[in-house]
């Protein structure tokens, strides 16, 4: 049989994984720099933990375990049509594998409450799993970056969220629009066309206008049972002028009709807008008033971020990153009372973009930086010693391992991009000498092997 891997995941070559490693260092080192503490939770959670914090289309996506045992031979025991749909599905899994990192943190908040020190700023970078169809810059498996605060409902913290954002793409050198909307302007907006009572169907499918249109988001509502008048109502409030950040919430102010769920969504864009003008971002700030992601656990400022186009030639259009703030989630676990707000970096599609522009560090993979010719056993001892030493000064060092044709030892060292070799051949051990070959400029110099260590150091 040819060996194969599911759909919509994908293995990765040792350069590949020095390319993943430096973008995970990168947004690691934000991450540190503005105080955030590592955390890891388990991969497998509890099948009622993850169920109903996505809403029903995430529900969908979520990869169950099956129970272990003879699950065919459980059910036999019981009446299957007295037995719910809820009751069915215990029987058959219990488990399921993490859909994203923020859920299960909030569990982790819940059971570690008298450990941690509140607020509690942890960033988390671990691999989350969707059962959803693969296509370009959508996988099955991949990595999430997160960073969340929770125990503070300042504002300040939403701020310095988008700021570190736009630190990690200002380090990467991609150009990125961080639009910025807030839940309570989209319950404004449901109020309005009276539809708030729906708000969860409605988020879920305005949640899909920039990838499907209006019209086919329209007919999707209409299918729900809403009215054309309530729909016509909802997609008039849709469009917002005004160059800046600050403009276009002025705007939003004008057109959304006034009630208090608009007036709170409004101070806070407007405060938050106040403190990104002291934070100097780099990148494009802008409000969409039909930003809505289509999570369920959202209550306040939704965050995502798309390449921006105008400034490079990418033509990836998939968000790759967000966030947001959640209110009520560690709620559901017994801990009320706990604000919490977060983003996300989605690591795979960030490196499909870095790919894309050719945006990665020239000699990433580089590995080795010397490797020693082997010549046979009587030298095989000394180029240890040589060897233990480079380690010992911090320098990667190898000796190739058999003794075999020059040309071969040679062509392992270009296919590994090795920036030096060591030659210790006969009529250099005559001379207490080796001679080291510069791999890129081709140049050559004999020195004393009493210098070895002193040379790469310098």
């Amino acid at each position: 049989m040819k060996p194969n891997i599911p759909k919509g995941t994908r293995d990765f070559l040792p350069e590949e994984m020095a390319k993943r490693t430096y973008l995970f260092e990168t947004i690691k080192h934000v991450f540190r720099l503005y105080g955030y503490l590592p955390v890891e939770t388990t991969s497998i959670e509890n099948i009622d933990t993850l169920m109903g914090k996505y809403g029903e289309e995430g529900d969908r996506l979520i990869f169950k375990i099956l129970n272990s045992g003879d699950i065919l031979a459980d059910l036999k025991d019981k009446d299957i049509n007295t037995l719910t749909g809820k009751e069915l599905s215990r029987l058959i899994s219990e488990k399921a594998l993490r859909y994203d990192l923020t859920v299960p943190f909030a569990r982790f908040v819940a059971m570690n409450r008298n450990e941690l020190t509140f607020p509690f700023k942890r960033y988390q970078i671990q691999p989350v799993w969707r059962a959803d169809r693969p296509q370009k810059g959508r996988y099955r498996e991949f990595y999430q970056c997160d960073a969340d605060v929770i125990g503070s409902t300042s504002l300040l913290n939403e701020v310095e969220l988008i700021k570190m954002i736009d630190d990690v793409f200002v380090k990467l050198k991609i150009p990125v629009i961080i639009k910025i909307n807030h839940r309570k302007l989209l319950m404004a907006i449901a109020e309005n066309a009276g539809i708030l009572s729906n708000f969860t169907e409605v988020i879920t499918s305005i949640d899909k206008i920039e990838k499907n249109g209006y019209s086919a988001v329209k007919e999707e509502l209409i299918s729900k049972g809403f009215t054309d008048i309530q729909i016509f109502n909802l997609f008039n409030l849709f469009t917002v002028g005004g160059d800046s950040f600050d403009e276009q919430i002025a705007q939003a102010s004008l057109q959304i009709p006034n009630n208090n769920l608009k007036l709170e969504g409004i101070r806070e864009l407007e405060l938050i807008a106040e403190g990104l003008k002291h934070s100097r971002i780099s990148n494009t700030t802008s409000f969409d008033v039909k930003l809505a992601r289509g999570l369920n656990y959202y209550t306040g400022t939704i965050i995502e971020v798309k390449v921006d186009s105008t400034k490079c030639k990418s033509q990836f259009n998939n968000s790759i990153a967000g966030g947001g703030r959640y209110d009520n989630l560690t709620d559901l676990f017994g801990l009320p009372g706990v604000s919490g707000v977060g983003i996300s970096f989605g690591a795979d599609r960030i490196y499909d973009v870095l790919k894309e522009l050719n945006l990665f560090p020239a000699g990433l993979s580089v590995c080795t930086q010397v490797m020693f010719i082997n010549f046979g056993k009587e030298r095989e001892k000394k180029c240890l010693e040589w060897i233990d030493a480079l380690h010992k000064a911090g320098i990667s060092a190898e000796l190739y391992p058999d003794n075999v044709k020059f040309k071969k030892q040679m062509g392992y060292a270009d296919a590994k991009k090795v920036a030096f070799v060591v030659f210790a051949g006969d009529d250099e051990v005559a001379k207490n000498a080796v001679k080291i070959k510069n791999m890129v400029s081709g140049e050559e110099n004999e020195i004393k092997d009493n210098q070895i260590t002193d040379y790469f150091l310098k």
